[in-house]
């Protein structure tokens, strides 16, 4: 299966992973049929390992490689990831202000240009801004395995390592997404449908990266800094402070649920990557 799958085409790998992440927040939404709430703790704890996963696969799936291959092209490597995770935050920045959304905290204020669109389409379009970096991370990572000068099948478990590494946060975000949707006055149904769709970007942004990378060896070190910075931007602007504002006990299972997750993803990262 391994064998097969690494020849395929880069971009169809990248696609592959993507799909994977997008069923795993899927199977996540499906909770929704199953819990009519969820524990604010819990739900803390949630965004937390999320928080963590993608704080740990920020650096040593893509910050660290980016580094190394920028030090093998002869550049300043310290300059080029700069520039790269500058970019990446400014890029969220900009969709930040623009699009339409809106977070899930009590005051669910509207942010972005100014619409007449439902509430619940906004708290969707607030988690398909979050989705967005951690697609391109995947096709940067895969797009990636075109350029290495080692061994091909490492870096293709490296890939691997890190769309299972967001994957294993897509399952409880899922969760956190389509449970409260079903108490915004919509049906469980309803509630599933948009849960999932909001990670149908996943896909599409990892191939998108995938292709970039692939046709342009030179942004690579760029796109892996990049990738990263808008991962943290999501981290610091919307994960941590929905893990702290819905913990009904201060902010431990915000912080126990961060230190997980950073684990869990370092250990993937450390063992298989």
């Amino acid at each position: 299966m391994f064998t097969w799958f690494m020849t395929l085409d880069l971009w169809i790998q990248a696609l592959l992973a993507g799909l994977f992440t997008w069923f795993v927040t899927a199977l996540g939404a499906s909770l929704v049929f199953f819990f009519k709430n969820i524990n604010k703790n819990v739900l803390s704890m949630m965004y937390g390992l999320a928080a963590g996963v993608m704080v740990a696969a920020s650096f040593w799936s893509l910050l660290a490689p980016g580094i190394e291959i920028a030090e093998e092209q002869g550049r300043i490597a310290w300059l080029v990831v700069a520039i790269g995770f500058s970019l990446g935050g400014l890029f969220l920045y900009a969709a930040d202000r623009i699009i339409p959304h809106m977070h899930f905290g009590k005051a669910h204020t509207k942010e972005g240009i100014p619409t007449k669109m439902k509430k619940t389409i906004l708290l969707v379009f607030s988690i398909t801004l979050h989705n967005i970096p951690e697609g391109l991370a995947i096709g940067v990572a895969f797009g990636a395995i075109g350029h290495v000068t080692g061994s091909i099948e490492a870096a293709t478990i490296a890939a691997m390592t890190l769309a299972l590494g967001i994957g294993i946060q897509n399952f409880p975000e899922g969760a956190a997404v389509s449970i409260p949707l079903s108490n915004e006055k919509m049906g469980r149904k309803n509630a599933f449908f948009l849960g999932q769709a909001s990670a149908l970007v996943e896909p599409l942004a990892a191939v998108l990266g995938a292709v970039l990378v692939v046709s342009i060896s030179v942004i690579l070190p760029y796109a892996l800094a990049f990738a990263a910075g808008a991962m943290i931007y999501v981290v610091v602007e919307e994960l941590i402070p929905e893990a702290q504002e819905n913990s009904s006990s201060g902010t431990h299972y915000a912080v126990f649920g961060f230190m997980l997750g950073f684990i869990i993803m370092m250990i993937l990262d450390v063992a298989l990557g």
